[in-house]
């Protein structure tokens, strides 16, 4: 676990995380998110909407340090404009943000900003939002080819494995983390908000099936980037839905 806590936030010490840490992704989403929402609760207490909503994004990205966003920025730098895929491989690996990335990085934090501030707090729901988006990338880090070998995500997969399947690959690899999610993600959800909370996490799972798909078909894999750019993009959504008006 404490492997998974390093990778997915700032905390948690120095540690070389391996193919087994996907197991508790699931788990350590739900904590952040559950930390993030607890923020929420808070904020909404002391300041007007509009205030509470940024000091939730600020508590968001300084849990999660930034990973996500940078991946969200690379890929749709990679993703979105016309080229050969060797050449979006290769705009993925520049730490510097282009005009897609940069735009498609300021379209989904106002959208998180717009849900958070039209929304009463609920802890529970962004526990389940943010459980899900970490199994959904442990399952396809297990199900999925790697596009990239040598990039971040490639601590998950062992060393002359297949594809994206590591030491725990395939689909009886994602048995794990998958169930762990889902059985997390829909309790949080269901006592968060009722059917509207389990709304948000089934928006959110088409929002991340979304970015998988689209990625799969432009770079054949998955990529550290991809999973942190689906896991943003699968959580805004469910955001969006639970700020739906019913």
């Amino acid at each position: 676990m404490r492997r998974a806590v390093a990778f997915l936030t700032p905390f948690g010490g120095a540690a070389v995380p391996s193919a087994g840490t996907l197991d508790w992704f699931p788990v350590v989403g739900a904590a952040i998110g559950l930390a993030v929402g607890a923020m929420w609760w808070v904020a909404g207490r002391a300041w007007p909407p509009a205030v509470a909503a940024g000091v939730v994004l600020a508590c968001d990205v300084a849990l999660t340090g930034y990973l996500h966003l940078d991946g969200l920025a690379d890929a749709a730098d990679g993703l979105l404009p016309p080229m050969t895929r060797p050449r979006r491989l290769e705009v993925m690996t520049d730490p510097a943000v282009g005009a897609f990335g940069a735009v498609t990085l300021v379209v989904v934090l106002v959208l998180r900003f717009g849900a958070f501030a039209s929304t009463m707090a609920a802890p529970l729901v962004l526990g389940a939002l943010w459980c899900a988006s970490r199994a959904g990338m442990a399952v396809v880090a297990r199900c999925t080819p790697y596009a990239r070998p040598g990039g971040l995500a490639s601590a998950f997969v062992a060393t002359g494995a297949q594809g994206g399947f590591g030491r725990r690959g395939g689909i009886s690899g994602a048995v794990v983390p998958g169930l762990v999610g889902v059985v997390l993600a829909a309790g949080l959800g269901i006592a968060g908000r009722g059917t509207h909370g389990l709304a948000a996490v089934g928006g959110e799972l088409i929002g991340f099936l979304a970015v998988i798909v689209f990625a799969h078909r432009r770079i054949g894999g998955f990529t550290g980037d991809v999973l942190g750019a689906a896991g943003v993009v699968g959580e805004t959504v469910g955001l969006l839905v639970l700020a739906a008006k019913w």
